[in-house]
């Protein structure tokens, strides 16, 4: 990103043919991992057209656009490749586009990434379930592109039955963006900082406070500055249509950074000089921009993602002490959460304490009385305690909200062998292998109901 910004910055010419295909490699190859930087590709066509060419012909700057676009397409063939001729599926980079776009639009949106309802929370868990959700509604399996389509196609829906609902929406994605407010929505911060691999620094929001008033001053002042407004800005513009998270903001740090030196070092400079107007300028847009920064994030879910997301990669890594102090202190900012009740109920269950385990997964099923995972082991703990009839009825439930569930036909199947029912068991495995027919433990209890 920064890399392609400098040879921007740097050149008094607009890029040669050359350098505009290494150019266009380099943000397709960059875009297979992190595709916002496709949003840079604008900049470099202004490059191409704006600055001083090598030759004054008109085709040069035409040419020259061209070659970046056939970098680009080069540089991300290794996807569009293998999905177009491989996967037979019709997606250029990723198939991920669609739910993210709708977890950025719809009536549940804050503009965060918050799972709306339907979809777990965690990544996996919400990748699976939005391929499930969308398979259900098709009545058949999808390839991974018929799945971002449908969920693209309920982002427009809301988009087009909503409009001032989804203006608002873009307002407050544009104040999360420059939120002091840091929505890590993998706990990566947190982690690297308890294991003590990072050190007391500078915050995002302080930098975005500083930088905001020397971006505004420097536009016409500092020209070369403006390219860097604009990579900052078409950053922005990249996270606007699905949601801002402290991961996809970190590119424009950098930018912020000089911004914010230049703006620190101009004001005491002209302090020393005795300029009142720039300083009275500057004095009144830092108020302005402090306001806007640090405008505080009041709602307690907002809080409560760091110590939720913290427990939950505690328990997966068996940490469990650490996992109950980050999971109770989630509980104690939004009580009322399914998806932290379920994640206590998981963590009760592996110290073993399966009383207190259902009594969370039963709060669960109060606040979202479709929370499969907790049908599932509220089934599982029926069948483990003597009570097939009852796990029986909670596999049925929870088939009834998703029939293509092979883990679930497997349990109910398991459940209707401790009733006596091995026909019905076996139909019911049948199934759990029709739709996951590698799965050894399927096979294991189909060759244990022949016996």
């Amino acid at each position: 990103f920064w890399f392609i910004l400098w040879r921007i910055i740097k050149s008094q010419s607009a890029p040669n043919w050359w350098e505009a295909l290494l150019l266009g490699l380099l943000v397709g190859l960059t875009a297979t991992a992190i595709a916002t930087i496709l949003f840079l590709l604008p900049l470099l066509f202004c490059a191409i057209a704006l600055k001083p060419a090598i030759a004054a012909r008109s085709y040069v700057r035409i040419v020259g656009c061209a070659l970046v676009l056939l970098g680009t397409v080069i540089g991300t063939s290794p996807c569009w490749l293998h999905n177009y001729f491989i996967a037979r599926d019709r997606v250029f980079l990723s198939a991920h586009s669609g739910i993210n776009f709708w977890i950025g639009n719809n009536s549940e949106a804050n503009g965060y990434p918050r799972f709306p309802p339907g979809l777990r929370a965690g990544q996996a868990a919400m990748l699976q379930d939005s391929i499930d959700v969308a398979e259900s509604a098709a009545g058949h399996r999808l390839k991974r592109g018929e799945v971002s389509q449908y969920w693209s196609a309920k982002a427009r829906d809301y988009i087009a039955h909503h409009p001032l609902a989804w203006l608002r929406l873009l307002g407050l994605k544009l104040r999360n963006f420059w939120s002091a407010f840091q929505y890590d929505d993998l706990s990566i911060i947190t982690n690297l900082r308890e294991q003590g691999l990072t050190f007391p620094g500078i915050y995002f929001g302080l930098l975005a406070v500083l930088a905001l008033p020397a971006m505004i001053l420097t536009w016409n002042a500092v020209r070369l500055g403006r390219w860097i407004t604009g990579a900052i800005l078409l950053q922005m513009l990249a996270l606007l249509p699905v949601f801002t998270t402290e991961r996809y903001r970190l590119p424009i740090v950098p930018g912020l950074a000089v911004f914010a030196a230049f703006g620190v070092v101009t004001l005491f400079s002209n302090l020393a000089a005795g300029n009142v107007r720039p300083v009275l300028s500057y004095a009144i847009l830092l108020t302005v921009s402090i306001l806007f920064v640090s405008w505080p994030q009041r709602k307690p879910s907002f809080w409560a993602l760091d110590a939720y997301n913290s427990g939950w990669q505690a328990l997966e890594s068996g940490n469990l002490p650490l996992a109950e102090r980050k999971l109770e202190l989630a509980r104690a900012y939004i009580p009322d959460n399914a998806e932290t009740n379920f994640a206590l109920g998981n963590l009760k269950l592996a110290q073993n304490d399966a009383a207190t385990a259902a009594s969370f997964y039963l709060t669960t099923l109060r606040l979202d009385p479709r929370h499969r995972g907790a049908i599932n082991n509220l089934g599982v703990l029926a069948l483990e305690n003597g009570q097939p009839e009852v796990a029986e009825q909670r596999f049925r439930e929870a088939l009834a909200i998703d029939g293509r569930n092979p883990k679930t036909h497997f349990l109910l199947a398991k459940s209707l062998i401790a009733k006596g029912q091995n026909n019905n068991a076996r139909t019911e495995i049948d199934r759990a292998l029709a739709l996951k027919p590698d799965q050894p433990e399927f096979k294991e209890l189909r060759e244990q109901i022949d016996k």
